[in-house]
């Protein structure tokens, strides 16, 4: 349909039939608080079917249209709306990133659902530039396509070639921005997913940041060709709207599995923790405790709407071939929003968000999204998280705890979201667990982070007889169990349960997207009992014996957050506003397994906290104040001397010794030990 006053009238007629309220706000706001008229595509359609049409095939010329519309509306106020856009979006199908670089896209306008990976820093771009002649004086307006800036090839006053000086005061300029959008990476089916480079303009420039989920509604075009092109073209989209996802879960048809959540909430089924846990990575025999808590932390507690963390953080440390990725790659499938990341070479962008040199666009920073911003409202599961640099590392801290990423550096000054829990698992500083050192004083990465985690579970690869006849039992008959179903042959019932989950992979995604987006879960103050309960367990974890209260154990209060956490998450398994007494002792449960799993004396065989906040038991502490003061009396003394006068095996007291030398305390000189 060619551009036409016809056309033009017919649109004008679409603006007041269909948006005439819209057009007056506009009109009032226009240009400080709004320049857009967002104008939903299935409105157009039904006005005119072949004015849609065009839409699609023919969009530059028909936004144009669309827009000088606009500026012929006549207006309850009297203002000018040049330089407004009527911006269309919601087209009845959009694509993922990766259908998009196509040849048939190619200049027609495509709705595109991504997630923000990168953004650069907002530029002027000129649009209309004005060149004065050296010679004359004479001004002459050149309009701009393209990245290059063209000048005039000659003097409209006095026709010669030059010399021209941009007159910057005189050009038309717009303020402009690049992104780069990528296929989110719980579509990716691993790796990393496809991206398109994105360029905005005017109001649509920080409408979002990295990590952020979109649907984009944009023009497909070829970047300009070179003197020595190829015959493959590079692609962008020029943005003509954005609209942020409102919700973390929407590309999940939760409709279709109402019934069956709502069977499985109300224990119809069966018990629904024990579901959950079935439906966990069942071709791992064993680990029940771990199961349940990795569940808890896909169904998360109620976040308050940002006020309070509801999200907890879980790690698995353990000896090699214990299964801990096949955890985190179990999450990664079925959590609704995932990321997966490894910890070997992986950066403070990698892993949070950093300002980093850009490799599109025209500006030399750009803000990148690291895992934890990528997975905002899901899972980051971070493997070999004792890798991680220490950079990175203490780039986590605040990324954790409050669930916010922070970039000041390069002009780019940003907060983004990491409403994200973390699952985590890695290897002991050794390698191995050393049975003759605290679980906690084997972990490499800092009692900061630490603290960070709800739970920490320890997998140690120890033989015993009965449990690894039916590890092995389990694992040869899921391995056959897989065959079978390959081949299509009838499993046996419990061929079928080592391999297949209780409760279905795509049922479970949308259970948990549910439950996230409908229930908030809290104490409430007529659950009387359930709270007393609460703060009577947590007063014992804090007292290290109920009959000696002189001697408290150092449990902080994250702990009883920690609790409150997992019991709304609890909560949330069962569809329930309400947390019960049930619930605090399930969070319980595993809280004090995880403390007892970190915080056991390898000398006494006893539960002590202090292990967990500070790497060191209260013998060791206690044995390494005697060896300095002993050190500091001697002056001079042997690692041999002072293992005679404390009674004590050589080996403990070197290894003391050593933490004394780590932290400053003492040195050693030609075999003789003296205080700093």
């Amino acid at each position: 349909m060619p551009i036409t006053q016809e056309l033009t009238d017919e649109l004008i007629q679409f603006l007041r039939d269909y948006y005439w309220e819209e057009i007056g706000t506009l009109a009032i706001r226009f240009p400080r608080d709004q320049k857009s008229l967002y104008v939903d595509y299935g409105d157009v359609y039904r006005f005119d079917p072949d004015v849609a049409k065009d839409l699609r095939e023919q969009p530059e010329r028909m936004l144009e249209c669309f827009n000088e519309a606009l500026r012929y509306c006549d207006l309850p106020v009297d203002v000018d709306l040049t330089g407004a856009h009527v911006r269309i979006h919601n087209l009845p199908d959009s694509l993922d990133v990766e259908q998009v670089s196509r040849h048939r896209n190619i200049g027609t306008m495509l709705d595109i659902r991504g997630q923000v990976q990168k953004v650069s820093a907002v530029k002027p771009r000129i649009q209309t530039a004005v060149f004065e002649c050296q010679r004359c004086g004479t001004q002459t307006e050149i309009p701009q396509v393209g990245d290059q800036l063209a000048e005039p090839h000659e003097c409209s006053g006095c026709e010669r070639q030059g010399p021209f000086v941009l007159v910057d005061t005189a050009s038309e300029w717009v303020d402009h921005q690049y992104a780069r959008i990528q296929q989110p990476p719980e579509r990716t089916n691993g790796g990393e997913g496809e991206t398109i480079d994105v360029h905005l303009e005017d109001d649509l420039i920080r409408e979002f940041e990295a990590g952020d989920r979109i649907t984009l509604t944009g023009v497909l075009d070829i970047e300009t060709a070179t003197e020595k092109q190829s015959r493959s073209f590079d692609t962008t989209v020029d943005a003509q709207a954005v609209v942020r996802e409102e919700s973390d879960y929407e590309d999940i048809d939760v409709e279709n599995y109402h019934e069956e959540i709502a069977a499985i909430a109300s224990g119809e089924k069966g018990d629904p923790y024990e579901l959950l846990v079935d439906s966990i990575n069942p071709e791992h025999k064993g680990d029940e405790d771990i199961k349940l808590a990795i569940g808890l932390q896909m169904f998360g507690g109620w976040s308050r709407g940002g006020r309070a963390r509801g999200d907890s953080h879980i790690l698995l440390l353990g000896d090699p071939g214990c299964g801990k990725s096949t955890f985190l790659q179990a999450v990664d499938k079925l959590a609704p929003r995932s990321t997966y990341a490894s910890g070997k070479g992986a950066t403070a962008a990698g892993i949070t968000a950093a300002a980093v040199a850009d490799d599109f666009g025209d500006s030399e920073w750009g803000l990148e999204a690291g895992a934890l911003v990528l997975a905002d409202g899901g899972i980051a599961c971070l493997d070999e998280i004792d890798k991680v640099p220490e950079k990175a590392v203490s780039s986590m801290h605040d990324a954790l705890e409050s669930q916010k990423v922070r970039v000041n550096k390069a002009g780019i000054n940003a907060t983004l979201n990491s409403r994200t829990a973390l699952l985590a698992a890695g290897n002991p500083s050794e390698g191995r667990f050393d049975p003759f050192q605290s679980r906690a004083q084997q972990i490499d990465l800092g009692p900061t982070l630490m603290s960070r985690f709800d739970l920490m579970f320890m997998v140690s690869d120890s033989p015993d007889l009965a449990d690894d006849r039916e590890v092995i039992d389990h694992m040869i008959r899921s391995r056959r169990a897989a065959a079978k179903q390959e081949l299509g042959d009838e499993l046996t019932e419990e061929e079928r349960q080592s391999v297949e989950p209780a409760i279905p992979a795509e049922t479970l995604r949308a259970y948990v997207a549910y439950a996230k987006e409908e229930v908030t879960p809290y104490l409430p103050e007529t659950n009387s009992d359930a709270r007393e309960y609460l703060r009577e367990e947590f007063l014992k974890l804090r007292l290290a014996n109920e009959e000696d209260q002189e001697n408290p154990v150092p449990v902080t209060f994250r702990q009883e957050e920690a609790i409150e956490r997992l019991a709304e998450a609890s909560a949330r398994v069962r569809l329930d506003d309400n947390v019960s007494k049930d619930d605090i002792e399930r969070a319980l449960t595993l809280v004090r397994t995880s403390m007892k799993q970190v915080g056991i004396d390898p000398e006494t065989g006893s539960f002590d906290a202090d292990v967990i906040e500070t790497g060191q038991s209260q013998s060791q502490r206690t044995r390494r104040k005697r060896i300095l003061a002993i050190i500091e009396d001697q002056q001079e003394i042997t690692v041999a001397e002072i293992a005679d006068i404390i009674d004590e095996e050589e080996t403990k007291i070197k290894n003391d010794i050593q933490s004394l030398k780590n932290r400053g305390q003492v040195y050693e000189l030609q075999g003789q030990l003296r205080a700093t």
